[in-house]
């Protein structure tokens, strides 16, 4: 199995599987000389958790890091990091029997073609959201260097679930306020009927999808570049290996393609002796690269494929029609948890593309 490690030169190589012993990642490229403990780690996780809401699967896991190397007396070696997370609530008992039930909205029958019934298929093995341990751990660290080297700040908070959508939400708010609430939405009006919207999906054994915005401040001018190193394009490979993430946009968006050019192109003024662009409709990326405006993307997530309903599949070993109800614990909506994950993978590229063009040093000295 292939694809499992992203970057040039800050490298994320994710491994392990939902109902497995561990979930970890390598991390490669990281400078020397970072501050570093289990807390910086730990704190992201803590995010991401299950089981710490009644929005979220109630499967607990404690999800507590064990940095194995890459780290001494408090600061990275400039070797590989490696980070692991322990799986200590699995049940596999009820994948057990529906292994041969493919389940809708999932990749179950492609999984068992494509790698000929070898894969492990608990909990979705490799192909569950549980991988996403994995970004986080990465993005834990590529988010304290960057602030560090560079003052970057990422935000990410939920704008839309099961279409109600937040209002206006500056960047200030988004930042001190998005975790203040269940559904990670810093319009507490919006919120509250945002909660309503999973609860309410969840009391009648569906799900509900939506919308995640992230934005990154003080990025600096020229990282990316034209074509296949793109800074967009690499954030939409980082965004699209999101579990029930189905679309990406920047900026404008889609809703660009309904203006005229006048519109949507963002005129230059003069501030500070610099030209700045007055709009940002480019959402901080122009041909690939990032213009110093903010970078603005928002990432859409179908809803969760794993319902208590009653839905048609077949039987792949009598080739048969069967119904089937999914066994196990699921998110009834997976955008609240996949907060922290955006920010992480946002920060994972930025990082990269700043090591690329040498913004950051090997060696970093207090």
């Amino acid at each position: 199995m292939t694809g499992n490690i992203f970057g040039e030169r800050y490298v994320v190589a994710s491994f392990g599987e939902s109902h497995g012993k561990a979930i970890g990642a390598v991390i490669d490229g990281c400078p020397a000389g970072l501050s570093l403990g289990n807390k910086d780690i730990q704190r992201e996780l803590d995010l991401r958790r299950p089981g710490i809401s009644s929005l979220s699967t109630p499967r607990k896991e404690i999800d507590k890091v064990d940095i194995l190397s890459g780290v001494h007396k408090g600061c990275t070696t400039g070797a590989p990091i490696c980070l692991t997370v322990e799986n200590s609530d699995v049940d596999s008992h009820p994948y057990e029997t529906i292994k041969n039930l493919p389940r809708p909205g999932h990749a179950d029958y492609l999984a068992r073609i494509k790698y000929g019934g070898f894969n492990d298929y608990r909990g979705g093995g490799r192909f569950s959201a549980r991988r996403t341990i994995s970004y986080v751990m990465g993005g834990a660290i590529a988010k304290k260097l960057l602030l560090k080297t560079l003052k970057t700040r990422i935000v990410a908070y939920t704008l839309e679930i099961g279409g109600i959508r937040a209002n206006n939400i500056s960047f200030e708010e988004a930042e001190n306020r998005r975790y203040d609430n269940e559904v990670r939405c810093s319009d507490s009006e919006t919120a509250n009927k945002m909660m309503s919207k999973i609860l309410n999906a969840k009391k009648t054994g569906d799900s509900v999808g939506g919308i995640i915005e992230c934005i990154a401040k003080n990025v600096p001018v020229g990282l990316g570049s034209p074509c296949f190193s793109a800074l967009d394009s690499d954030l939409a490979k980082a965004m699209l290996s999101l579990p029930a993430a189905k679309g990406i946009e920047f900026g404008s968006g889609f809703a660009g393609s309904k203006k005229l050019g006048s519109e949507n192109n963002d005129p230059y003024a003069i501030k500070n002796h610099q030209p700045v662009s007055v709009t940002n409709n480019a959402g901080g990326i122009l041909g690939g690269i990032s213009s110093g405006m903010p970078i603005v993307l928002r990432v859409a997530f179908k809803p969760v494929s794993s319902i208590s309903k009653p839905q048609s599949t077949v039987n792949l070993e009598s080739m048969s029609k069967a119904k089937l109800v999914v066994p196990g614990r699921h998110d009834p909506c997976v955008v609240p948890r996949a907060v922290p994950i955006v920010e992480s993978l946002m920060a994972i590229v930025l990082v990269d593309h700043a090591l690329r063009a040498q913004l950051i040093p090997p060696v970093l000295n207090d």
